[in-house]
């Protein structure tokens, strides 16, 4: 792994437990994650699900959902410390069951393939108390010219 990389996963890691305060993107702070697990291609996430982020019908939005996955599928990226940005190309979820406001949700991540220019990545929602599967997502990311140092304070 590069400096740059050994950089973004010691300050990811050091958030560990804690709300994720290092992402340069203004939807994830509005989604308001925090780290559970985090290593060189994988991260979990914790969401709790708030008003805000519901439907009509009082259940999580399907929108919403997609966010927190294609958020963490973007944070696992972020964890290989590579210099460049990557951008998502297709994101497919399945959604499998509902979720409520107030619920504790965890998104987990993990990079399956990575080539030069495309990343291939999954990643399930889960409750947090449970192994009942939420929703499931692949997604594939591509690599910019934009520098990662030029848009992330973990790169500095």
């Amino acid at each position: 792994m590069t400096q740059i990389g050994d950089s973004i996963l010691e300050k990811m890691k050091a958030q560990k437990g804690k709300k994720f305060t290092g992402s340069p993107s203004p939807f994830t702070m509005w989604l308001d994650p925090v780290i559970l697990e985090v290593e060189e291609g994988a991260l979990s996430f914790e969401y709790q699900v708030r008003h805000d982020m519901t439907n009509p019908i009082k259940t999580l939005h399907g929108g919403a959902i997609a966010g927190m996955m294609d958020d963490t599928i973007g944070a696992a990226v972020f964890t290989l410390g590579l210099k460049e940005f990557f951008t998502t190309v297709n994101l497919t979820v399945d959604y499998f069951s509902p979720v409520v406001e107030g619920d504790i949700i965890i998104a987990s991540a993990k990079v399956v393939k990575k080539g030069r220019q495309i990343v291939h990545v999954i990643c399930d929602l889960k409750m947090k108390n449970g192994d009942k599967l939420l929703a499931h997502a692949t997604s594939n990311l591509i690599k910019l010219e934009r520098r990662l140092n030029s848009i992330s304070p973990l790169a500095e």
